[in-house]
């Protein structure tokens, strides 16, 4: 591994009832991909929670955890050591926060980032049980390499992509819960969702990396198709809609030099005339 080119992976996986089955199953692709040389390993939101937010009224203080003590930590922080690699992950922090977290190579929190932008919808009561993030969107240095860890909805808003890629952002993470839309049964998001952050990607000027989850929980079909996208629009690896995976590819760090040298959009923007993106709700 140079600073130049960087392996990194992601584990695709449904949720198990049995915290154990989950925690196996995790730990199999986080092995795997370890075995393909990723020096960081991706995983879902709510890494080991079942999506409880598609109902309104459900008692969320079960999947409340300890950010630096909790299920999450001492599961993340062992797989990290025992494979010797860096690792993201989400949780739901006691604080109220849906927060993604990553892990260095010895175990240790290096990074943390709340979810800024929160859902609300059927099967998607998120607003019911997060707050939203306060991070202001930081870097974390991992494995040489600036990331960013933003979550799921985060996706939906270039704002957040855009005030990234100005901060130097080379990654960005998004551990993701996304399926069907209940109330519109024949619209599939699964090709804007995607295309959404290859194009994020394409004008920050990152690598995209979306870990989505799969099966069906409480009537909510989670449609997978995790990715990993270059700065120049390529999809480097693709899971199914449907089925657990593992994707692991290769990051050409020269292509950020390539297309920020043909593109550069941060030179040329004009922030004197944005103003109404700053204009209160």
């Amino acid at each position: 591994m140079t600073h130049e080119k960087l392996t990194v992976a992601l584990v695709q996986e449904k949720w198990h009832e049995n915290p154990k089955e989950h925690q196996d199953k995790l730990a199999s692709g986080i092995h795997t991909a370890a075995q393909h040389g990723a020096a960081v390993v991706c995983l879902q939101e709510l890494t080991l929670s079942p999506y409880f937010c598609t109902r309104s009224d459900v008692d969320p203080t079960p999947f409340m955890e300890d950010i630096h003590t909790g299920p999450t930590a001492q599961f993340v922080s062992t797989m990290a050591k025992a494979n010797n690699i860096c690792i993201t992950a989400s949780l739901f922090e006691k604080a109220g926060y849906n927060t993604a977290v990553a892990y260095n190579n010895k175990g240790e929190l290096i990074g943390i980032t709340r979810k800024q932008h929160i859902p609300s919808g059927e099967k998607y009561h998120e607003n019911f049980y997060f707050k939203a993030g306060d991070s202001d969107y930081p870097l974390h240095h991992i494995t040489g390499h600036q990331w960013g860890l933003p979550t799921c909805y985060d996706q939906w808003f270039p704002e957040l992509s855009r005030i990234y890629g100005l901060k130097g952002a080379e990654i960005l993470v998004y551990p993701t819960a996304i399926g069907g839309e209940p109330t519109a049964p024949d619209v599939d998001t699964q090709p804007m969702w995607q295309k959404v952050m290859v194009a994020q990607g394409i004008m920050s000027n990152t690598f995209i990396i979306a870990a989505n989850r799969i099966g069906c929980e409480d009537g909510l079909e989670f449609y997978g198709s995790s990715f990993i996208s270059t700065p120049m629009g390529e999809i480097l690896a693709q899971a199914p809609r449907d089925k657990p995976a593992v994707l692991v590819a290769e990051l050409d760090f020269n292509q950020r030099t390539l297309w920020g040298r043909l593109f550069p959009f941060a030179k040329q923007r004009e922030p004197e005339t944005y103003h109404e993106l700053v204009k209160s709700r």
